[in-house]
């Protein structure tokens, strides 16, 4: 809705330097914007208009332990239960500790959650053991995010960089210090430096055909991060919701996890709550525990999918809780209220990413990691649900802790010349293209819910192929090999979207790399990582996968709680 408010910054007015650039708007990336110190300059990169992320489509709510019946014990014993011994403790504490003031700070700026009376309204979700989960209606991360976008617009130190796509990290050779970014920007490949580059890119959901994300979700910030040299880890956990509206023709439109909580049932196509016979919980087990219920499912009757009944809950309660969801629903020909929504599991959320600190610090000096595309230590193997928005949240709030003393840039030498090059071949474009649309099914049918060593090995040496095959092309040779600071402008016109697809596509191709060799690598089930040749979990693995370029490796033994 505040897209038509932003003006594109003209090229020759773009600043080649800010204090510190942060690649994503989500909440994670407009929270952190507003938390640093206000005599920096702040870049925000985002590579469609305001807003336009996974924070926006989330429906759920955010988890915080300020009810007069919860505690943050028991909200840290759920995070650290549902993530399947590899949450860290510490990490848990720091997040659910900080829950009430961050919820605080989002009601002063304006958020309307719901209430009841004259309290805040707390619902129920999967593997709660409270109901601890704020909402507005059924599109809380559209009310966080809006309320967030206006902030951001009315802040004279923000400078929002729309519809331009950050293609790699600007490393400093002499001390391995990130200083920048290189940037598609109107047409153009430009340079941009800063003191401190913060990546708040979300999730990699694209990687698979069937996803929650929206199209920006293409693990953007992991890839980038990996080419830089970053320790990456856990990227095999992948989270597969298990209700998306699974309709011909529609997209796979997520159902949130309230539903369940506020009483609806999951049924097969002869009407039997079949999740009891996977987990005493039922519909309220685990995330990864209900998909591979759904999964297992259909399996045996041979079906696509199963049914979200909502009608043991009250209509009015469902016309106040799930308006959007309703209206979503109806807009596909389901009358929700008079009859089951067909779902079906679809990715949602990544675990793994960037190892950052509790103050977002990356291993690489100058570069800084929140929210989904970070790895902090707070999800574990299965992430409990809506403590992603409040992770974005209390770690964006770190921000202000941010240790630049001035808002001084110094002094530094760029090259600036030019490099021209034509229009991308049509027959690249294809290429392109046809990678963007068979990666995500090969990733679907080879690293989905459930996993084997022999399907793992033969997707990656595909994966590999055709990384090698995108890297021949001319386009790629230029833009993967460019030299820092070496602006490149085209001599025809070439469209932003022509030069993200190809950006994504770069992206995606070592997502599914680095998926595909970590779930091969571990060779457990665990959390949102199911291998059908090693179905149990291994006490030898409760450690975190980590991986630096093609190193990867185990970290030491994580103590059991």
């Amino acid at each position: 809705m505040y897209s038509s408010d932003i003006s594109f910054l003209p090229s020759p007015g773009l600043p080649t330097q800010f204090d510190v650039l942060i690649v994503g708007a989500g909440a994670a990336g407009l929270y952190a914007a507003l938390c640093l110190p206000k005599y920096l300059q702040v870049g925000l990169i985002t590579k469609d208009n305001l807003p336009l992320s996974a924070s926006d489509w989330a429906q759920g709510g955010i988890a915080a332990a300020i009810d007069p019946t919860d505690s943050p014990d028991l909200h840290i014993e759920d995070t650290m239960r549902a993530g399947a011994g590899l949450c860290d403790l510490p990490a848990v504490k720091f997040l659910v500790d900080r829950a009430p003031k961050c919820i605080q700070s989002l009601v002063d700026m304006g958020i309307a959650f719901d209430r009841h009376n004259d309290r805040l309204a707390m619902t129920l979700e999967a593997a709660h053991s409270r109901p601890r989960v704020l909402h507005a209606a059924d599109t809380t991360g559209r009310a966080v995010v809006s309320t967030l976008t206006a902030q951001v617009l009315k802040s004279q130190n923000i400078k929002v960089i729309s519809q331009a796509f950050a293609l790699d990290l600007w490393i400093n050779p002499a001390n391995g210090h990130c200083q920048g970014v290189s940037l598609f920007y109107q047409d153009r490949v430009i340079w941009v430096r800063a003191q401190a580059v913060l990546l708040a890119t979300g999730g990699g959901g694209q990687v698979f055909a069937q996803t929650t994300n929206p199209g920006v979700s293409t693990g953007d910030g992991v890839a980038i991060a990996f080419r830089a040299g970053a320790i990456l880890r856990d990227l095999e956990f992948f989270q597969f919701h298990p209700t998306a509206l699974t309709k011909d023709g529609a997209p796979r439109f997520l159902i949130s996890e309230a539903v369940r909580g506020e009483g609806a049932h999951l049924v097969d196509s002869q009407g039997r709550r079949f999740a009891f016979d996977y987990h005493p919980s039922g519909e309220l087990a685990p995330r990864d525990v209900v998909s591979r219920a759904i999964f297992s499912h259909l399996e045996q009757t041979g079906g696509d999918r199963v049914w979200l009944d909502l009608r043991p809950i009250p209509v009015e309660k469902i016309r106040r809780r799930f308006p959007n969801i309703i209206e979503v629903c109806q807009h596909w020909g389901i009358n929700a209220i008079e009859e089951p929504i067909p779902v079906a599991p679809a990715a949602h959320y990544w675990m793994g990413g960037i190892i950052a600190d509790l103050t977002n610090q990356t291993s690489i000096p100058g570069l800084y990691a929140v929210g989904e595309t970070a790895s902090t230590g707070v999800h574990g193997a299965n992430r409990l649900a809506s403590n992603s928005l409040l992770e974005c949240v209390v770690f964006g709030a770190q921000m202000a802790e941010l240790g630049i003393e001035d808002g001084g840039t110094g002094e530094y030498i760029i090259d600036t010349g030019t490099l021209q090059l034509s229009i991308v071949n049509p027959s690249e474009t294809a290429k392109i293209e046809w990678l963007r649309q068979e990666l995500p099914r090969l990733m679907w049918r080879s690293a989905g819910i459930c996993r084997q060593q022999d399907v793992l090995e033969e997707a990656l040496a595909q994966v590999e192929v055709w990384r090698q095959e995108f890297a021949a092309l001319e386009l790629s040779k230029y833009l993967i090999n460019l030299q820092p600071g070496k602006i490149v402008e085209f001599t025809e016109p070439i469209a932003l979207e022509q030069l993200r697809t190809w950006g994504e596509t770069y992206n995606l191709l070592d997502v599914a790399y680095l998926i595909l060799k970590s779930a091969a690598f571990r060779t457990e089930s665990r959390g949102g990582h199911y291998r059908i040749d090693f179905p149990h979990s291994d006490p030898s693995w409760q450690v975190h996968t980590l991986v630096q370029k093609d190193r990867w490796w185990q970290s030491p033994p994580l103590t059991a709680t």
